[in-house]
């Protein structure tokens, strides 16, 4: 049977918009200038469950948007799962982790997390964000370096902005720019190496195998984002560490819980005393509440399906190289995309919003990204493949883009 939200009295409206007191005018001169450069964030709001096809603010859509790779954000099994967690630990975990917030469903989490990647321990954090965000500044600090690839998600830059080591940019994916970095660079305490693994933004893959020998020539650690690659590449569907046989040179691999395994939170994942110290150290862990339970239960639920159902990953990366070839076919330039998420460079932001809007007319929810999640001149829609994309969906797209 599915789901149904009952109706309950509304609160109240929020108040109409007033003037900005005086220290905080300056705001609206700052949101007239994202205007202008076509930089303003619509505010969508969906009705029903992830799904293939969506209501955006009451209209039909096939869903492109969100990065529900194997369909699990709407399964009812982990609402199921979810639902019965809910009701034997309650649904507000009521305190951080080091205090009484850590439950059974996080402690069974955190097994079946390790056991996906094949390592001694997890940790859960609140959102993938807060598992970077706390890491990095856990690992490093003044007088250490940093190596960041130039186009690692905001989470990554935030977290080596927040450890107050110095960084360094390498161009992206050029491992031969980052070993002339190593080699050129002074002394340092410690090296850190970060890496998306699969790039949000790109759809490109990170070169592990060469990075995992660079820090083992430089005496540098090595951590890898798998946020998109969690549950899409590997034997176990671990991710692109284990795809590419990375395991033994990537020392912090760091994942999200709510992408492909359609749950929240994110989660870091090492050797035994790494987690032990990061439960030390990682203040956005040891200072927010814990993730309730009844998410937790739902992202072992779907590590679960993950194991049970490999043909999932297989038949997407399949149909996502299809639809690549297609596109290129039709001279349609997605760069050096990899996977299943593939951009459609449009440049300037306002060509990128009308090329959405024309997807859109069409019934196709394709986001127009623009900066600063992507560098100036470089806006794009960005088409995110499901598992629940049906081949006449992917046609449709393709046929939309070309036209």
């Amino acid at each position: 049977m599915p789901c149904r939200i009952d109706p309950v009295a509304l609160p109240l409206q929020p108040a109409a918009a007033a003037a900005l007191p005086e220290p905080l005018a300056w705001i609206d001169e700052d949101l007239e200038s994202l205007a202008a450069a076509e930089l303003l964030r619509p505010r969508r709001v969906r009705t029903g469950r992830q799904a293939a096809r969506v209501l955006l603010d009451g209209r039909e859509l096939v869903n492109f948007g969100a990065n529900d790779y194997l369909g699990y954000a709407g399964d009812v099994r982990l609402t199921k799962a979810a639902s019965k967690a809910a009701c034997a630990e309650g649904f507000g975990a009521g305190a951080s982790p080091l205090v009484s917030g850590h439950s059974q469903a996080h402690e069974q989490l955190e097994r079946a997390i390790a056991g996906l990647l094949d390592v001694e321990a997890a940790l859960v954090f609140p959102s993938g964000f807060a598992s970077n965000a706390a890491t990095i500044p856990a690992l490093v600090g003044p007088g250490d370096a940093i190596y960041s690839d130039a186009r690692n998600h905001a989470s990554l830059i935030d977290g080596c902005r927040l450890s107050r080591a110095s960084v360094h940019v390498y161009p992206h994916r050029d491992a031969a720019a980052l070993e002339q970095l190593l080699a050129a660079a002074g002394p340092a305490r410690r090296r850190l190496i970060v890496t998306d693994t699969l790039f949000s933004m790109d759809g490109t893959i990170a070169p592990l195998a060469d990075l995992s020998a660079l820090a083992r020539r430089h005496g540098a650690i090595l951590l890898a984002d798998e946020a998109h690659a969690t549950g899409i590449f590997g034997a176990r569907g671990s991710g692109l560490v284990e795809e590419t046989g990375s395991g033994d040179g990537v020392h912090v691999r760091i994942g999200t819980l709510s992408k492909a395994l359609g749950a929240a939170g994110g989660f870091v994942a090492g050797q035994g005393r790494l987690v032990e110290w990061l439960r030390h150290r990682a203040r956005a862990w040891m200072f927010s509440t814990a993730h309730p339970p009844a998410v937790a239960a739902a992202a072992t639920r779907a590590i679960e399906l993950v194991g049970r159902e490999p043909q999932r990953r297989r038949e997407l990366l399949g149909r996502a190289a299809e639809f690549r070839a297609r596109l290129a076919a039709r001279g349609i330039d997605t760069a050096a995309a990899g996977a299943q998420i593939v951009p459609v460079i449009a440049g300037e932001p306002a060509a990128a919003l009308a090329l959405a809007d024309r997807l859109a007319a069409a019934g196709l929810f394709v986001p127009a990204i623009r900066p600063p999640s992507v560098p100036p001149g470089q806006s794009l829609v960005r088409a995110s493949l499901s598992w629940l994309h049906s081949d006449a969906d992917l046609a449709r797209l393709a046929d939309a883009l070309a036209g």
